[in-house]
């Protein structure tokens, strides 16, 4: 099968990319461009030599349809992420999560393309109403990034009710694991403990997440892909347990064998109406489409994280809040 993936070289991306060709599939690349020629995450990938590498704008139509044309299945996952950098510039979130996703949309329909699967996120539910959330919970953004990567749910869906694109809308919640980027939680705390320090700069711990491992994530993607049951769907990937941001700290210290103190770093809260304070997943959807459910536990998968990290410190600043 020819499988085009945008946003290639980005954390969740990058491991379906790598998955796809352990699985014998016929892969093109979308990353963004850039003037170094440098692929992301798949720039030292043991895959790179198998897949097609396409560089550009994920707003640049007549490229994104270069890219789809061929391809039998698109995977959407470009976007601009990071809750805090959306208070610095909305506009661009608008440009790059709901635009690009036009432009994705609309040359899979022209190229005739049998499954679109495109990215959401937990966080366009808000805090939780009700728990655990299943797909019928109201969409509640309450970040700039979260209203964009809503409009952008329901502009795919739209497609599929207008013009029978096949679509299936994603949403993952909290996929963490290696290579994610340094501005999330789990990273923050793991590369501040690799480099010594005792007290860790942190924002709000009373949030709880449902935490899961991104090769979970990718294994929930491949499902949904796979499955008739899930066109013009959306489904939630979850764990469907919770933890607290304090409690997750601990954990971690906990799993590298240090004891640590908090500092609250007041640039790392966000604004009081913005902050999520739950979300917990109800993934029985999914489970009951494709059979799907997540296999990597909490422990295990930040025993993996660490792992990962302690080799490739010089990657994380971590003395600097990355917005």
């Amino acid at each position: 099968m020819n499988i085009l993936v945008t946003g290639a070289g980005g954390f969740i991306a990058s491991h379906l990319v790598e998955e796809l060709v352990r699985r014998g599939h016929e892969v093109r690349a979308f990353v963004r461009y850039n003037s170094r020629n440098l692929w992301g995450w798949l720039e030292d990938s043991p895959c790179r030599d198998h897949v097609e590498i396409v560089s550009g704008d994920i707003r640049d139509y007549d490229l994104v349809k270069s890219a789809v044309e061929g391809c039998d299945t698109v995977f959407h996952l470009a976007a601009l992420i990071g809750i805090p950098y959306s208070y610095v510039s909305p506009l661009a979130y608008v440009r790059t999560n709901v635009e690009g996703t036009y432009t994705v949309l609309q040359a899979a329909r022209e190229c005739n393309v049998e499954r679109v699967i495109h990215t959401s996120t937990s966080e366009i539910y808000g805090t939780a109403q009700y728990v655990p959330i299943d797909e019928a919970h109201p969409v509640n953004p309450q970040s700039p990034y979260a209203a964009s990567k809503a409009s952008a749910d329901f502009l795919a869906l739209s497609y599929h009710r207008s013009f029978g694109l096949p679509v299936t809308v994603v949403r993952p919640f909290n996929t963490y694991g290696p290579r994610q980027s340094a501005r999330a939680i789990i990273p923050t705390v793991i590369s501040q403990i690799l480099d010594g320090k005792e007290t860790l700069s942190l924002g709000n711990l009373s949030p709880t997440r449902d935490l899961t491992f991104v090769s979970d994530t990718v294994s929930g993607f491949l499902a949904a892909a796979a499955s008739s049951e899930t066109v013009g769907e959306t489904v939630n990937l979850g764990t469907g347990s919770e933890i607290s941001i304090g409690d997750l700290v601990e954990k971690i210290a906990r799993i590298m064998g240090r004891e640590v103190k908090i500092t609250s770093d007041e640039q790392r809260v966000r604004p009081a109406k913005s902050e999520v304070e739950r979300l917990l997943s109800n993934p029985g959807k999914m489970r009951a489409l494709t059979g799907w459910k997540a296999d990597i536990s909490l422990d295990e998968g930040l025993a993996l994280t660490v792992e990962w990290m302690k080799d490739r410190r010089s990657l994380y600043k971590s003395g600097i809040y990355n917005v």
